[in-house]
């Protein structure tokens, strides 16, 4: 991993871990305001915050730049479909009419501002409450899905160009023979005794016998 590689990487991770955490955070309050009134709580404000709870705890894993850390772009890719399906659930709830939606008037801005503890409400006494934390929602959860969607693509991009510098590793790569340096010379062969073998005459007895003769 190049330097230039790292210092992208820990600037996606930090996003990631930002961008998560704002939409953690806000979709929890939500919950907690909901589970104080006593009523369900929509799927897929639940849906939400399971993505953004693995989101923070993988970016914040995978957030020093290692050697190996580009190996996880396949996570990268999950979490990016993770989160356009958040975003793409969410802005169908209150589509292009956002804070003047009929669900959001009846569920988020009515839950998230508690007025459901008053009593003969009208719609000019709720206003607009919990319309930015909304928008927050929708904005964060789309800049963190481009974010994982880059860290996808800069993961397999180095993958891919460590493969074709050094290429694949095989079984023969570890299965070759180990080559020796020249200095060393050659491995001696271990010499085997044959025990049936006839025991063979000392070198200086031969020289003598060949000089008698």
């Amino acid at each position: 991993m190049g330097a230039a590689s790292k210092v992208i990487h820990i600037i996606l991770r930090v996003s990631e871990v930002i961008c998560s955490v704002i939409v953690l955070g806000l979709v929890a309050r939500f919950l907690h305001l909901v589970s104080q009134a006593g009523v369900s709580a929509d799927g897929r404000i639940v849906y939400a915050v399971v993505t953004a709870s693995i989101s923070t705890l993988f970016a914040l894993v995978f957030i020093v730049p290692f050697n190996y850390a580009h190996l996880a772009f396949p996570m990268d890719a999950i979490l990016f479909v993770m989160w356009i399906v958040v975003f793409g659930l969410l802005t169908s709830r209150t589509g292009s009419s956002m804070c003047n939606a009929s669900w959001y008037w009846n569920y988020w801005g009515y839950y998230w501002g508690g007025w459901w503890r008053v009593p003969d409400l009208t719609v000019w006494d709720k206003g607009y409450d919990g319309c930015a934390s909304w928008r927050a929602v929708l904005a964060f959860s789309f800049l963190v899905a481009i974010a994982f969607l880059v860290s996808a693509i800069l993961g397999a991009a180095v993958v891919h160009r460590y493969r074709r510098k050094n290429g694949p590793v095989t079984a023969g790569d570890i299965s070759a023979p180990i080559p020796h340096s020249p200095a060393l010379g050659r491995p001696k062969t271990a010499q085997v005794h044959d025990p049936r073998a006839a025991p063979s005459a000392p070198a200086n007895q031969t020289i003598n016998t060949a000089v008698d003769i």
